[in-house]
């Protein structure tokens, strides 16, 4: 049996190496990709592209133009001086904030009042809103807090103004709140499954488009073999680009690793039983590998949408929060994430193992039964 099973890898490799477009499609693009989201996705932002339209230019006003102009988070761009030209440049979406100070923005301040400043946000895109509001009110809070000592001090009163509550914030695992220590990870799963998937569902269509699947039926060889002789092979390529890819995140991008390669190793494994299954599964109801390929595809996009990556899985619609837990993606994520960020082990990383090994062996049982059913 293994003697049968060896003879089939060893043809899958070398009908590997001798496809020079399969080479290359096999270790550039998620070297690639890695790359690219890697640099690309960031979530971190700065330098938000900003008007000032200051119909008071007082002194109070420059002042707190200044504090915005120090800001990393902020770039002044454009001085407006008219409402026309303030809506046409963020109908063109060159700037994102407007702050615009009325009139009598200084006169309100010296009386004592309230002073109002209209905050003008571009939120066709809502998160980028969202951070740029949050970015503004801490410059705004500690402006205002720095008028009212001021305010305090000319009434007379003598003593230290402390905020009731003060927070410390600690961010645990990743100290510098950078999105790529997040991605990175994520971005291995998403290449381990693209390859892992495509390449055994287009190995068993190959097969069948090219007339060769008959040959292979009337020979000694059974379907169980046949399934292990082309999948083992795709198994050991994908380790091969999960070490690769983990070494370019640590040494590349700088993401910190401090989890176990043992664990790292059973993870994918358990991964794989998934990805390899539904491989074999799309294999048996596709005629022709374009059909593989996009089913393939139709398949992946979802998976990478409800695996938490990009969306946070509690802010989905119940319905869509209960089909996330049959994504083995949701799982393998978690524990690179785990592994990489945290430094988890078997104990922390259990439950994602148990997960991902229950739903692959159910995935490949599919897998067999229904090839088997094709052959026959």
């Amino acid at each position: 049996m293994w003697l049968r099973i060896h003879h089939i890898m060893v043809k899958e490799f070398i009908q590997v190496w001798r496809d020079k477009k399969l080479r290359f499609f096999l270790f550039v693009p998620p070297l690639v990709q890695l790359i690219v989201y890697g640099y690309t996705i960031n979530f971190d932002i700065k330098h938000v592209s900003t008007a000032i339209f200051d119909e008071d230019n007082s002194a109070a006003s420059r002042a707190l133009r200044s504090r915005f102009m120090a800001s990393e988070y902020f770039r002044v761009n454009y001085y407006v001086s008219t409402q026309q030209e303030m809506h046409g440049l963020l109908d063109k979406s060159e700037i994102t904030l407007v702050l615009h100070f009325p009139h009598d923005y200084s006169r309100l301040l010296e009386t004592g009042r309230s002073a109002s400043l209209q905050l003008i946000v571009d939120a066709t895109d809502s998160n980028a809103a969202l951070v740029v509001n949050r970015y503004v009110s801490n410059i705004l809070d500690d402006y205002s807090q720095e008028i009212l000592r001021y305010r305090l001090s000319r009434a007379g009163f003598s003593g230290e103004l402390s905020a009731p509550v003060v927070v410390e914030p600690r961010a645990w695992f990743n100290a510098n709140l950078s999105s790529r220590y997040s991605f990175v990870p994520g971005v291995i799963a998403m290449v381990v499954m693209l390859v892992s998937l495509m390449l055994t569902a287009l190995s068993v269509v190959r097969e069948r488009e090219i007339g060769t699947m008959e040959q292979i039926l009337v020979t000694p060889i059974r379907p169980i073999e046949f399934m292990l002789g082309k999948t083992i092979p795709f198994v050991l390529i994908s380790l091969f680009l999960v070490a690769l890819v983990t070494i370019l995140a640590v040494f590349w991008f700088e993401v910190p690793w401090r989890g176990s390669v043992l664990v790292l190793l059973v993870g994918t494994l358990a991964f794989l039983f998934n990805s390899v299954g539904l491989g074999l599964l799309i294999s048996t109801v596709s005629s022709t590998q374009q059909q593989a390929m996009m089913a393939g595809t139709f398949l992946l996009t979802p998976a990478i949408m409800l695996s938490g990556l990009v969306f946070p899985i509690a802010n989905m619609p119940p319905i869509f929060q209960w089909i996330t837990y049959l994504n083995p993606l949701r799982y393998f994520i978690i524990v690179l994430q785990g592994l990489f960020l945290k430094g988890l082990g078997f104990i922390g990383l259990w439950e994602q193992m148990a997960a991902m090994t229950g739903l692959g062996l159910i995935m490949l049982g599919m897998s067999v039964l229904r090839f088997r059913r094709r052959l026959g």
